[in-house]
């Protein structure tokens, strides 16, 4: 009900209007991502891959290519616990199987073959850090990127931000809620977007 204490304001209730807002969504409905979590395999005629489409759409009969093996095959069928689908969208949690036997791992990432992820070990990266030990530039982390899983290290601390004032500063490390940008090593290459574009793909873990 509108408050007796503000006449003056005409608009909605502000309970209408959180329950009534248009929120618009995060999902990327562009860019096929599927990251590799589980490889099923009850016997010699069955090899299914596990996971979530962390974004785009993908149908039967489409052409896929994996990384890091760059091997390509064709989406043969789209499976979940409720049967078949005819097309599996961001945030799916299906299985896909292939036309081809290929060597497909934990981690792997399946993407269309037209619409590739940038590729490096060599990243620039904004971390807002959680831990109560701080950085140390030049360690050794473990990264999670998806479902792949690789070692790298802080080869840079280029600043930290002042949160008040959104300036840059100089910094030796970050500490507990700390945000800096550094730039990040990774033993094997990721397969990423820009974090503007796919948040599934364009942010880690440390």
């Amino acid at each position: 009900d509108e408050s007796e204490h503000t006449p003056w304001f005409k608009g909605p209730t502000l309970l209408y209007h959180l329950e009534n807002v248009n929120v618009g969504t995060s999902r990327n409905l562009v860019d096929f991502r599927y990251p590799v979590q589980y490889v099923i395999r009850p016997n010699q005629d069955f090899r299914g891959f596990a996971g979530q489409v962390a974004s785009g759409r993908i149908a039967p009969g489409e052409e896929v290519v994996v990384f890091p093996s760059g091997l390509s095959s064709t989406v043969k069928k789209i499976t979940t616990y409720d049967g078949e689908l005819k097309e599996a969208l961001a945030g799916d949690s299906v299985i896909l199987t292939l036309d081809d036997e290929i060597d497909i791992s934990r981690g792997d990432m399946l993407v269309r073959t037209r619409n590739l992820p940038q590729r490096s070990n060599e990243l620039d990266a904004t971390l807002c850090w959680m831990s109560d030990e701080p950085l140390r530039p030049q360690g050794t982390y473990m990264v999670q990127h998806t479902t792949r899983l690789v070692k790298g290290f802080i080869s840079e601390l280029n600043y930290k931000i002042d949160v008040n004032t959104m300036h840059r500063e100089p910094a030796q490390t970050l500490r507990l809620n700390e945000i800096g940008r550094v730039q990040l090593t990774t033993t094997q290459p990721l397969y990423y977007d820009r974090y503007a574009l796919n948040r599934a793909t364009g942010g880690f873990i440390l």
